[in-house]
């Protein structure tokens, strides 16, 4: 009997071809059939599946975006029942930077979607709509500490909201080694210890 062909796992291996492309080559040599030749398969059957680069590039982001949710998810299991604001965060903002190699292939393809979005404005839409979420994610972490008394009740959560999201800045510096790993970890670990005060125990 023929085998069964499973189309969600031919569009993630396509997926993970084009990550592979962008992380080793950069956004520029991500074409179709740059991308079909590394996902080993042919240029007619990639297009079966996506007719353009944009539709590749969102699913493709939409599957590291849940690549990345998987491992926070594993993380959290982890910590502490039920866990500390403080290490919900850490561990959120850890796995949204280049740390490792599954995670610097989403913050290339976030590089790339990024600025494939400024020009695109159905990219913008979805780019959009994503940050909007992953920032309403960390807002609601940020005002539940505040309620339960974990964060200063005086703290604007708005503000400290982003503040935490501005620590994803670190992405370009760690991509072109202008600081090391461990530095990135040391501020995160300072102004989580700082905006949660001497509530966080050593």
């Amino acid at each position: 009997m023929p085998k069964l062909v499973d189309h969600q796992e031919r569009r993630e291996a396509i997926a993970r071809a084009l990550w592979r492309v962008v992380d080793q080559h950069g956004w520029t040599r991500a074409t179709l059939r740059e991308v079909a030749g590394e996902a080993g398969v042919s240029l007619g059957m990639l297009q079966h599946y996506f007719a353009s680069r944009t539709a590749m590039l969102i699913f493709a982001m939409e599957f590291a975006a849940d690549r990345t949710a998987d491992r926070i998810t594993r993380g959290l299991a982890t910590l502490d029942q039920p866990p500390h604001p403080r290490d919900v965060l850490r561990l959120v903002l850890t796995e949204m930077l280049p740390l490792h190699a599954d995670a610097r292939a989403s913050s290339r393809m976030s590089a790339a979607y990024v600025l494939e979005a400024l020009h695109d404005p159905v990219l913008r839409k979805q780019a959009t709509l994503g940050l909007r979420d992953g920032r309403s994610m960390v807002e609601r972490l940020v005002r539940e500490a505040i309620a339960q008394g974990q964060i200063a009740p005086d703290r604007d959560p708005d503000v400290e909201t982003d503040l935490i999201i501005a620590l994803t800045g670190f992405t370009p510096l760690l991509e072109l080694e202008v600081i090391e790993p461990r530095a990135a970890l040391a501020a995160i670990d300072q102004h989580l210890d700082r905006l949660f005060g001497s509530l966080v125990g050593p």
